[in-house]
């Protein structure tokens, strides 16, 4: 490691990262220091860390450097390495503008959940093509303390349940994984989302994102929400024919979602860069042992 490493601090809807800009994938960012740089005490503190390296430069990028110059290499706050972050994207994509290397209008981001595209308004927010939702069968259901609820199961590149409540409260603390059950829905962890209704269109949610606990926002987990609203609703876009939006209001503000007939999902939102610096190789070195 270099003595100095450059980083910068943003967040989208409150959901915030560690960015680590990283062209040439020089810096080694093990787990142990992605979860000290996250520490909210003794580190910067963020939900994950978006590692920002070349797809060229990145060895589970370089199939997709012809599609997206850039690799969004994101990691949980707990050093766990994800497939995908749609808050994460869009705070990946304001760097990048704020690097002056993209400007307003269309890119692509790669991702370990494959080529994500990305829209930067002149109003500042964000949109992300998240893709297709897959909704694997079975029964799911997940509990707080003695009470449980059916969730759907509702895949976005990363796993997640979503169970329909009557109080947010229901969800309890969130310090901990909420269980599930089976066990076999979910072999390496799930993010949970606790959802009410708000009026036509509209729910709010907290969620549990597995490896992070509770976090202010997740983007993946508000798309995976308005499926299984929309699937709940009766407006299943593929059955309809027509486009389904959903509000999702969550504990840093909203996010809109939209779910098309062919079945692909934008989200928008705001995505904010608030600070930048530097961090002290030989502490993060220190931190680590």
């Amino acid at each position: 490691m270099s003595t100095r490493i450059a980083f910068l601090k943003g967040h989208g809807t409150e959901n915030d990262f560690v960015i680590v800009p990283d062209p040439e994938n020089t810096v080694d960012l093990s787990p142990a220091a992605v979860a000290a740089l996250c520490d909210r005490r003794a580190g910067i503190g963020g939900d994950g860390v978006l590692h920002v390296v070349r797809s060229a430069a990145h060895p589970e990028a370089g199939a997709m450097a012809a599609e997206a110059e850039w690799f969004m290499d994101y990691r949980n706050g707990d050093g766990s390495v994800a497939e995908m972050c749609g808050n994460g994207v869009r705070v990946f994509a304001r760097y990048l503008q704020h690097a002056g290397h993209v400007a307003e209008g269309d890119l692509a981001i790669a991702t370990r959940g494959g080529v994500k595209t990305v829209h930067i308004a002149k109003n500042g927010d964000v949109t992300v093509g998240m893709g297709r939702a897959r909704l694997p069968e079975g029964d799911v259901t997940v509990s707080v303390g003695d009470r449980s609820w059916p969730a759907r199961n509702v895949n976005m590149g990363n796993p997640h349940a979503v169970a329909f409540v009557d109080d947010l409260s229901d969800a309890g603390t969130l310090y901990s994984a909420p269980p599930f059950s089976p066990a076999s829905a979910y072999p390496d962890g799930v993010n949970v989302e606790f959802v009410v209704d708000r009026g036509p269109r509209r729910v709010a949610m907290r969620v549990h994102e597995r490896g992070s606990g509770e976090t202010r926002s997740c983007g993946t987990g508000a798309c995976a929400v308005a499926v299984a609203a929309a699937r709940r609703d009766g407006a299943d876009p593929a059955v309809t024919g027509s486009p389904v939006t959903y509000t999702v209001d969550v504990p840093g503000g909203t996010l809109v979602i939209t779910e098309r007939p062919d079945g692909e999902i934008e989200m928008t939102g705001p995505a904010v860069i608030v600070a930048e610096g530097e961090i002290d190789a030989e502490w993060l070195e220190t931190a680590v042992r």
